[in-house]
């Protein structure tokens, strides 16, 4: 039976919910099935570092214009129409190589479309979660919708190499097809109040210049985001390229599945500890745990044992899941709503805009000095980055917001009851 205090009891979280549930499923898939298909194609872990960076490069292209389109129009019509035109791209896509048409520039292409539809959607997606549950009910809000994200993340990337298998990489994009499809669905049932208007409505460039600006206004939001830039760079490559190469090669195609269900397991692990246990500085206590995640490229470079590999994904995920969960909070606690879609697309642009780059090179940087040993620098370049922000005084001392406080105040809140 369901709470009466519980955001589950919403109609608009519950679509919400739902939706972003069915997204997450489908997105664990794609990852899998476009590395096998490259791999298939005769692609070199080059050539699938710079498929995966095409996806990654249009994310950053397009996620300032989905920031300002989020705070200009209704977040849920971004959401629905950006998962309605994916679902077509990946069709296309997924009909290419079951028809065996397919080529590596399609799997490019496809996913450079698919990742500027992310942009433009993802900001919305983020800022709309407060429209949906009263205040009292935000922290649960994110802490559920995140483990439910987490649990259909098990089971896609559990499912994805088994449906690689049985169907090949096309069917499984055609499964991928399916889920956009569906999200977009649950989007359009959301039925959340409007945002005030602006009270002036100008240029996008000046409007992304207004969530910059906010960023910048906050010591602990811009130094966090510079160390996602750091993070992204380095780890982005030995998940997206040399995971599914030294995992896939040494141990077995499935068991690059299997470590990236434990990873999501150890997400599952870290939301339901965020559900119970509600820190007062919980961004420094996310950033403690986010040390954890140089956890997973260690045990890829130091160890062919299933279960090293297992525990190593596991604990970066359940790092990053309550560091996330304590991110998501502060700037839903602190940032005002009508700003909340630019600053996650700065948000996302700071944590991604070095990620193509990081793709692209871990490929030929891999063959330069081996892959195991890329894996270390890696492994050692997460410690530095995650270590970095311990310097920022707000970082250490930003706490929660009390309930009716004014958003956007002093960083320093009184403590919360």
């Amino acid at each position: 039976m369901v709470r009466r205090d519980s955001p589950l009891r919403q109609r608009p979280f519950r679509w919400l919910l739902a939706g972003t549930t069915v997204n997450s499923l489908g997105n664990m898939i794609a990852p899998v099935a476009i590395a096998f298909a490259v791999l298939d194609l005769g692609g070199s872990a080059t050539q699938l570092g710079l498929v995966v960076g095409a996806y990654a490069l249009a994310d950053v292209v397009a996620v300032l214009w989905g920031g300002v389109l989020g705070d200009r129009l209704p977040r849920t019509v971004m959401m629905r129409g950006a998962n309605a035109v994916a679902a077509l791209v990946q069709g296309l896509v997924a009909l290419t190589l079951l028809t065996d048409h397919g080529s590596l520039w399609l799997l490019a292409v496809g996913g450079a479309l698919n990742g500027a539809l992310g942009s433009l959607a993802g900001p919305s997606t983020q800022a709309v979660t407060p429209q949906t549950v009263p205040e009292t009910q935000l922290r649960q809000a994110i802490a559920l919708r995140r483990l439910s994200q987490n649990t259909a993340m098990i089971l896609g990337s559990g499912i994805a190499g088994l449906l690689v298998a049985w169907i090949g990489t096309g069917g499984a994009l055609a499964v991928d097809a399916v889920t956009f499809l569906a999200a977009a669905g649950c989007f359009s049932r959301i039925r959340v109040p409007a945002l005030p208007p602006a009270t002036e409505r100008r240029h996008a460039l000046a409007e992304a210049r207004d969530g910059f600006r906010e960023v910048i206004r906050h010591s602990w939001l811009w130094s966090l985001i510079a160390m996602a830039l750091v993070y992204h760079l380095f780890y982005g490559g030995s998940q997206g390229v040399l995971g599914p190469i030294v995992v896939g090669e040494h141990i077995g195609r499935a068991a690059w599945g299997y470590a990236l269900s434990a990873m999501m397991i150890g997400f599952v692990a870290g939301g339901l500890l965020s559900l119970v246990w509600k820190p007062r500085r919980a961004l420094l206590v996310g950033e403690m745990f986010l040390l954890l995640t140089l956890c997973f490229p260690l045990a890829m470079a130091v160890s062919d044992n299933l279960w090293v590999v297992l525990g190593g994904a596991f604990l970066h995920g359940f790092g990053l899941e309550i560091f996330s969960v304590g991110w998501d909070l502060s700037i839903q606690e602190n940032v005002p709503e009508q700003m909340l879609a630019r600053v996650y697309s700065f948000d996302q642009l700071g944590s991604f805009i070095a990620r193509p780059l990081g793709l692209a090179l871990t490929g030929p940087l891999s063959a330069a000095v081996g892959e195991r040993q890329w894996l270390l620098v890696v492994a050692g370049a997460i410690a530095v980055a995650d270590l970095a922000p311990f310097l920022i005084r707000d970082v250490r001392r930003l706490e929660r917001r009390p309930l009716g406080a004014e958003v956007g105040g002093p960083v320093d809140a009184t403590p919360a009851p």
